[in-house]
């Protein structure tokens, strides 16, 4: 059994914002493989299904981005999911956009929805961090993290969701590298190795030697 965690902000004034591309991956996740309805429990929207052979649970906390801890541990200790077994999927200001890195454990690098569920579940668990790129200064980092992907954006962020819910059976399967590959493939496919052209056959007109003396 494995929790698979997407943060971000409730309703619909804030369904782009770059904050939310967490929720947009478990959605992207939700449609592409078998899971039941979507209900109200723990302060989120829970969904539960199976990614491969696994059973899943995927959790949107509805508490706002700062207090996703709220959400998050009640529902591992609800479950009894240890921090090892939980993944949560979020925005990264310090990668390139459409950059993925995973890890597990390590710190919030001053992302308060990381923050509040270290606070409430501890360091073990698994972060896929999504890029969105930084805005370029301190200052602008919030008003950046609450704005609208541009129509532009949406043309990487919806692949990039898109392969993480495909590649998803890879780090259920306690493949993160396997996982970060196969996102990366997604995204961008080896070119085929050149092939070497058939060598044309000669056409035309066999011609024939007269026979001396003529």
């Amino acid at each position: 059994m494995r929790l698979l965690v997407g943060l971000g902000n409730p309703g619909p004034r804030h369904e782009r914002n770059r904050h939310n591309i967490g929720f947009m991956a478990v959605e992207a996740l939700l449609r592409r493989h078998k899971f039941r309805a979507v209900r109200n429990r723990f302060e989120a929207h829970l969904a539960e299904g199976e990614v491969g052979s696994e059973r899943i649970f995927v959790l949107m906390p509805q508490t706002f981005m700062n207090n996703s801890g709220d959400a998050v541990g009640p529902a591992a200790r609800f479950y009894k999911i240890p921090a090892e077994e939980v993944a949560v999927i979020y925005d990264e200001i310090d990668l390139a956009p459409g950059k993925l890195r995973v890890k597990q454990g390590g710190g919030s690098a001053g992302h308060n929805g990381i923050r509040s569920i270290d606070a409430g579940l501890g360091y073990d668990y698994w972060r896929v961090r999504l890029g969105i790129g930084h805005p370029g200064a301190k200052e602008l980092v919030q008003p950046w993290v609450l704005q609208n992907f541009t129509a532009d954006e949406m043309l990487w962020v919806t692949p990039l969701t898109d392969a993480v819910a495909e590649a998803m059976p890879l780090l259920i399967a306690n493949d993160p590298g396997g996982f970060s590959t196969k996102v990366a493939l997604i995204l961008k496919p080896p070119k085929p190795k050149d092939q070497k052209p058939e060598t044309p056959r000669r056409q035309g007109v066999d011609f024939v030697l007269p026979a001396p003396g003529l």
